[in-house]
This record gives C-alpha cells, structure tokens and sequence, in this order.
C-alpha cells in the first residue's frame, strides 16, 4: 500500500470486491471494443491499470481471499485448459511454423536474458534466483507460469509482490515501444512489413467500430457448450493435482536433480498443460467443436490481470523494486535483441517479430490484442498459438533456469 491507512473496502468484504473485480473487467472490455486508443492498449493491460490504481487510492486491499483464493485458487487453473483448446501441436507445425521459429528464438532470448541479470544483479537483492525463474516462465509464457513458479520455489511473498510492480511497469514501458517500433521508419526501412503496409492501403476499420470488437463478435454458444467447457476445465485440473500430489509423494528430494524433477513433475500446471495438449492434439475433432472456450478463457485471464496488478504499490515500487525493474528490463531488453537480430538475419517480417517477442514478453493475450489493435489480421491466430505454447514450455523452462541459479 502507498501508506499506513485502511482500504475503503476490507479484505473479507467479498461481493463488494468480486462487484468491483468484474465490474473492472466489462469496463476494460468495452473501452477496449469502444475507443481506439483502448484498443490499442488492449483491454488486459486496461484491467491490470485499473487494480493498480483503486489499490493505490486505497479503494481495495492489497490482498484478499477473492484474488488469492477466487481469482490464482480457482480462475487461473481453469483459464489454462480453456485456452489451450486451440493449441493443437500438429496444426501449430502447418500453420505457424514459421512464427513459432522467432517465438523460440525469442525464448531463447528471455532465458540468457534471465542469467545475465541474475550475475550482474546478484546479490543487490535477496531472492535474485528464484525471480530469475519466475520471470523466465512469465517472459516465455505468460503469468500463470509465474504463479506456478512462484509456488514451485516457494518465492518469498514480498519478492513475488515487488517484482510485479517492477514487471507492470517495465510491461506498460515495453508495449509503448513496440507500438513506437511499429510505427517506425527506421525499422520499416530495414524490415519488410507487409501486414503493415496492407492496415495502410485499406485501413483498419473499414467496417467502423474497433478491431478488438470486430474480432471479438457475437459468437454461437449453448448452454450444453458452457457446461462442456467448464466440465473439461475443472476435470482437468481435479486429474493434475491428484497427479503432481502422487509424483510429489514419489519422488525424493535427497539431492538437486532429485528436487527439480520433484517440482517439475510435482507442479498442478505442468500437468494441467501436458492433459490439455494430449485432448486438444490427439482429439482435434472433439477440442475444435467445443464452442466458446477461448472466451470464457480469455475472460478468465482478464480476472488474473487485475489479480496481478493488486499488489503493484507505489511505496513498494519506491522502497524496493527499482533493482527489480532493471532486472526485468534486462532480460526484456535481451529477448529483443534476440528477437530482432535472429528475425534481420532469418528474413522475417517486422510484424512476426513484434508479434513473437510480444507473444514472449506478454502473453498470447497481449500478442492477439496487439495484433487485433494494429490490423495485423493475418497475424491473430499464429500469435495466439505460439503464445499459448508458451504456457507449454514456460515452466520448463523457468524451473530449469532456476535450478540451474541456485533459486
């Protein structure tokens, strides 16, 4: 909190904060579908914008059973399975093969990123580590990994909450220089940008209204299809704890290996990931006709943006995490690199690499929201898959860099 004094609304005021959390939520969605500079800000990073602002006029707490219980308990794990209904690992190699190259490269990026910062900064901070972990899972796949990691290397609380203000404000600092970057004449003069060039000649909304809202259309689902939706989610999640529980129980931690398979194979969401590729790869037919999974999901993630944005107080920014923020904007900054030099040298096109590192950095839902803002139509569905296959190899990877550190 910026200072001593109580938040208007208490922690154990639950329907007062569950009204605000969705109410928050419909306003960044319609402004996102509404006004065009929303759109290009995308309505997540709206919702994430709102939370750090009602906590630092101390209208909500910086902590509350709704987010930690309602919002990381329950809506994060089910959001996973929903949005990985459209990651079919065979369709990924037809469709977004070459997409999925710079998003690896960029990966690659994040993860030599997360060491160097880890050896200029360590020891600046305690935790160093395990943040390098954390950050290595939430600049590869997105903020579910986060959490994940956050919980696999038992991150101390003040850490996790500082480093997500470092991270909100080093997201919102990244994105600007994306949208600079598109709009760029010294990148379009060295980068082909033919996605750009066709917003261009026939401009991006021809049929009025905003991108997000003509991608974001009515759309035909039942009651039958919700049920189906939320039926798979919740089955999948009850299946992932019984499982991570079982090899939590199985496997030692007597030596480091011993410890990383034990919390490789002991996360819920490495297991929540690993059943959701089996049904959405091996039955493509069956995942393909369930009907409004993505925007249940999606909304789902909208609740973990605000989630993530509860903590993000000014004081703590103030008192400890400006290290914290270099730390990010390392790792950031080292993910470009990698980002743009391998897409110069490999031929893509400015579009795909904003898109990958962004797919990175953000998320799918950043990635699709960026896109949908800029037109780049073509573009949504290979962003949103490689994105999503982020949340596959994200805590992989985080967890191995972190083993690797010490965390």
């Amino acid at each position: 909190m910026t200072g001593t004094g109580a938040a208007l609304i208490a922690p154990d005021n639950h329907w007062a904060l569950l009204a605000i959390l969705f109410a928050s939520t419909f306003l960044a969605v319609f402004l996102e579908q509404k006004y065009q500079w929303a759109s290009k800000m995308s309505g997540a990073i709206i919702t994430l914008v709102i939370a750090v602002a009602l906590v630092n006029l101390r209208v909500i707490p910086s902590e509350a059973p709704v987010f930690d219980d309602f919002v990381w308990g329950y809506a994060v794990p089910l959001a996973i399975p929903l949005l990985l209904l459209q990651t079919n690992l065979r369709k990924m190699h037809r469709e977004a093969g070459r997409f999925l190259a710079i998003f690896l490269i960029g990966a690659a990026g994040t993860v030599a990123g997360a060491i160097l910062a880890t050896v200029l900064l360590r020891g600046m901070v305690d935790g160093i580590p395990g943040a390098a972990a954390m950050m290595t899972g939430s600049y590869i796949g997105g903020g579910v990994n986060f959490t994940a990691l956050a919980a696999s290397f038992s991150a101390d609380p003040t850490l996790k909450a500082s480093i997500t203000v470092a991270d909100n404000l080093n997201m919102a600092i990244y994105f600007l220089v994306l949208l600079s970057i598109a709009g760029s004449a010294w990148f379009r003069k060295r980068y082909s940008h033919p996605h750009i060039d066709d917003v261009l000649k026939n401009g991006k909304n021809g049929e009025g209204g905003t991108l997000a809202a003509r991608y974001w259309t009515r759309k035909e689902i039942s009651l039958k299809d919700f049920a189906l939706d939320m039926t798979f989610a919740v089955i999948v999640v009850f299946l992932s704890k019984l499982i991570s529980g079982f090899f939590t129980d199985l496997i030692p931690v007597d030596n480091w290996f011993l410890k990383m398979l034990n919390t490789f194979f002991g996360s819920q969401y490495v297991w929540i990931t690993n059943l959701s590729l089996l049904w959405s790869t091996g039955f493509e037919k069956q995942a393909s006709s369930m009907r409004g999974a993505d925007v249940i999901g999606t909304w789902m993630i909208y609740l973990f943006f605000f989630a993530i944005g509860v903590p993000a107080s000014i004081g703590v920014l103030i008192r400890s995490a400006p290290i914290l923020l270099l730390f990010c904007m390392i790792i950031v900054l080292v993910n470009m690199l990698f980002c743009f030099l391998g897409g110069k040298l490999l031929k893509f096109d400015l579009e795909e690499i904003i898109l990958a590192s962004n797919a990175n950095i953000g998320g799918p839902t950043t990635a699709a929201g960026m896109a949908i803002s800029q037109g780049w139509v073509k573009l949504i569905g290979p962003c949103m898959l490689v994105g999503t296959f982020g949340y596959v190899i994200g805590t992989w990877l985080g967890i191995l860099v972190g083993s690797l550190l010490g965390a």
